[in-house]
């Protein structure tokens, strides 16, 4: 009987998988609505006294999305106050869902790493994630990638797609 030989990984090829590098921490999705009458019509008074009289330290440490899920015609400086209120609290903050803000924390996150272990070898950009990761991620990877890379594949080793290959 001939010996199973795992020849992904003997190879040379190099796995950049942005699940490893998801930020850890609660996300959470704020929705203005609620503060709204009826959810689609803002009173300033009643607004600012329900955001004063909410309970901001439940939000210790999280990723925070604001959002409206009506068709409401909110003014900005609503989201802005909101965004005083947590800016105490939250890790960090931003207008839209929690696709918005896993973009907003891959893109803080990818320019900071160290890619030159990746210089002149082929790269396989994993997919098939458990978590999350937003396609802006892999867009901006790719591009962080690609300069150093022999070549680059999308997936899984044993179903890669090829995306780029270095002239020679």
């Amino acid at each position: 009987m001939d010996e199973i030989i795992n020849k992904v990984a003997n190879s040379v090829l190099e796995v950049f998988d942005l699940e490893d590098y998801y930020p850890a921490g609660i996300r959470t999705q704020i929705d203005l609505s609620q503060w709204l009458i009826e959810g689609f019509v803002l009173k300033e008074k009643e607004f600012r006294e329900a955001l004063k009289n909410h309970d901001w330290s439940q939000y210790q440490n999280h990723y925070v999305a604001i959002h409206c899920a009506t068709d409401a015609i909110v003014p900005a400086w609503a989201s802005l106050l909101v965004t005083s209120y947590l800016s105490s609290f939250a890790r960090k903050v931003v207008s839209g869902t929690l696709l918005d803000l896993d973009t907003a924390l891959y893109h803080e996150l990818l320019p900071q790493l160290d890619y030159s272990n990746y210089a002149d070898k082929p790269i396989i950009l994993k997919g098939c994630s458990k978590k999350p990761v937003p396609e802006s991620a892999y867009i901006m990877a790719l591009s962080y990638l690609q300069p150093l890379a022999k070549s680059i594949m999308y997936g899984e080793a044993c179903s890669a797609v090829p995306l780029y290959k270095k002239g020679r």
